[in-house]
């Protein structure tokens, strides 16, 4: 969440860097009045516990003199004290819990560097990739047999059974078979193995508490979106980034340690509540995808070259794939909840003609950090940590953009080379 402390000390900073998000004044002025009476609440109910142990201190004095009288006396001023202190606390509990509940639901401040924008049409094309780009070939042309929709090339080949997955579990939860399996597999394998050099493998449950969502900003904002199982108080991970954001939850990291960098591949699941009827044929919008997410924590210092390695690495596994690119920067009122800057990589697909987003890679300073209570001690002091994350990559569009790309003209499939040690024979053909 915010820093509470920067508000009350520059309020119109705040109001002015959230305006870009959209966020309206009012919003941030009814936090301010709440936090005034957080204050003055809790002021009055410590006043009172004074007044209560100094009266315990004056009942002690009493007894030690013998004076019964003015002893029962100070103990029904104490009582009655007591109940005021009690009314005061709860009081004073609701609007702290009130506050909170606010606080909960406020964006994270953009970078100053974010563009200015309220929507994704503001976002700003840094540049694109392809192959040759580099020696001065032109943006590619792709033949016929490309401009086939992957969904059209997966059933002629049968590597993909989005019938048979609806029957299983709905739809929007797609089934692999076959080769289309081995692809998914061959990805995975290929971008852990690229970040093992620096990154620490894990592999987490996959589901959340909500205290876990919480940590992320994915609670309570998004919870349209996620996959609640709320008889044990679990939700089903949107990412991989949730778990790994809380593996140090509530404790104080060595700055020596930093940073700590974390990867895992995991399924994630998102409901995708506000897409219905959006983009959902094929793999473009699914509720379940693989993904190979990279995390750091960091310091301040460390985040911008924690950043630019995992959009490096993003990077480096499309060029190895060969796939057209290209590189957004997110404007303000683009960014989500919890990132103060975001860059998404989006893979060109031939077959249906579009660009793809395929990796977000955030920077979130200390937003969520304050939720999770993650800090570490520096020569200054304790503060809290800075986290970083993104995919590398999120594998249902960049499957569907491989199909498509490197469709032959006899309707076969021929894979990247790169893809060899994890995939063997790189020709997918119709199964007999």
């Amino acid at each position: 969440m915010i820093d509470l402390a920067q508000l009350r000390r520059e309020p119109g900073v705040v109001t002015a860097a959230l305006a870009r998000r959209g966020v309206p004044r009012s919003s941030v002025d009814a936090i301010v009045q709440l936090d005034i009476e957080h204050r003055q609440r809790l002021q009055e109910a410590e006043a009172l516990r004074a007044e209560i142990k100094d009266l315990s201190r004056r009942v002690a004095l009493a007894r030690r003199a013998h004076d019964d009288a003015q002893a029962q006396l100070l103990q029904a001023t104490s009582r009655d004290l007591g109940e005021r202190e009690r009314v005061a606390a709860e009081a004073t509990e609701a609007v702290a819990a009130d506050l909170r509940a606010q606080l909960l639901m406020i964006p994270n401040l953009p970078a100053p560097e974010a563009p200015e924008g309220l929507d994704e049409g503001d976002n700003v094309e840094v540049r694109r990739w392809w192959v040759g780009v580099d020696e001065g070939a032109p943006f590619p042309t792709y033949q016929e047999h490309q401009r086939v929709a992957h969904w059209d090339v997966a059933r002629e080949l049968g590597i993909l059974d989005l019938e048979t997955g609806a029957k299983l579990a709905g739809s929007m939860f797609p089934l692999y078979r076959g080769d289309g399996a081995r692809l998914l597999r061959a990805l995975s394998f290929l971008a852990l193995d690229r970040h093992r050099d620096a990154y620490e493998e894990i592999r987490p449950p996959s589901v959340a508490l909500t205290e876990t969502m919480m940590s992320t900003g994915h609670l309570p904002k998004s919870a349209d979106d996620m996959y609640e199982v709320p008889r044990d108080d679990l939700w089903l991970i949107p990412t991989a980034e949730v778990p790994l954001t809380s593996m140090r939850r509530g404790e104080i990291l060595e700055e020596s340690e930093l940073p700590i960098r974390l990867t895992a591949l995991t399924a994630c699941f998102r409901r995708e509540a506000g897409a219905a009827g959006r983009d959902t044929r094929g793999l473009l919008r699914v509720h379940e995808f693989d993904k190979v997410e990279l995390f750091a924590y960091c310091t301040p210092e460390q985040a911008e070259a924690a950043h630019a390695d995992i959009l490096a690495r993003a990077e480096g596994l499309l060029r190895e794939l060969g796939l057209t690119y290209r590189v957004l920067d997110l404007c303000a009122g683009d960014l989500g909840t919890s990132s103060a800057r975001t860059i998404d990589l989006e893979v060109y697909s031939p077959g249906v003609d579009r660009w793809l987003e395929v990796s977000s890679v955030s920077w979130f300073r200390d937003f969520q950090a304050r939720r999770a209570n993650v800090r570490y001690r520096s020569a200054q002091g304790t503060q809290f940590v800075h986290t970083v994350n993104g995919s590398a990559l999120a594998w249902a569009r960049i499957w569907a953009a491989l199909v498509e790309t490197y469709r032959q003209a006899d309707a076969t499939v021929r894979l990247p080379e790169v893809l060899a040690p994890y995939f063997g024979e790189l020709t997918i053909r119709p199964r007999s």
